[in-house]
């Protein structure tokens, strides 16, 4: 490979790691044409970049990244290299395990993600278990709804209740409007009665 090929291989693997927030680092090695084109398609459909990249060419883009010190993953820069890029932060550990249902390959060898390093394959199990932004958002508006529902729900029980004892009152007037009412003519009834006694 020519030095300016080189440079622009350089170049291509920084444009992906610009603005990436999830970098995951993964071993193909072993893999055959027809289960890395497997691999790479469902990498595709879940939105994951992906790029087999020669380890030295890696290092050297990393090395030349402003903001994020990937240094700790350089001793995992061995072998056959894919550079995986994702917004969401558990897809490539996802899609890793999920594909090795069929095989031992791919493996992690690290990963960069919420400003944490995560170097080694045994580390696959917590990074599929990270919720993703979406998820924690969502978990965030399900808390904050929750309280409003319960206060949304006793203010309608509130309302239920008062309409129900302003029906009732009425109804109790009436009853002890009545009475008195059919009282008073017994009372002027009884009223000339009295005289005729002389």
């Amino acid at each position: 490979m020519t030095k300016e090929a080189k440079v622009l291989v350089i170049q291509d693997i920084k444009e992906m790691l610009q603005d990436a927030k999830v970098v995951y680092v993964a071993n193909l090695e072993g893999m055959n044409a027809a289960a890395t084109s497997e691999f790479r398609r469902l990498a595709f459909k879940q939105n994951i970049t992906m790029k087999v990249v020669k380890n030295t060419m890696l290092q050297k883009a990393m090395e030349q990244m402003e903001g994020v010190d990937y240094s700790d993953m350089f001793p995992s820069f061995k072998g056959n290299t894919a550079l995986m890029i994702s917004e969401t932060a558990n897809a490539p550990a996802k899609l890793i395990q999920g594909f090795r249902k069929k095989a031992e390959i791919p493996a992690l060898k690290a990963a960069y993600l919420q400003e944490t390093f995560y170097i080694g394959d045994e580390n696959l199990t917590t990074l599929v278990n990270i919720k993703s932004r979406e998820e924690m958002i969502g978990e965030i508006i399900t808390l904050l709804q929750s309280p409003l529902r319960n206060v949304l729900s006793a203010l309608q029980n509130k309302e239920d209740a008062a309409g129900k004892a302003e029906e009732a009152a009425p109804e109790e007037a009436k009853a002890e409007e009545t009475p008195a009412t059919e009282a008073a003519p017994e009372a002027s009834a009884e009223a000339p009665e009295a005289p005729s006694a002389e």
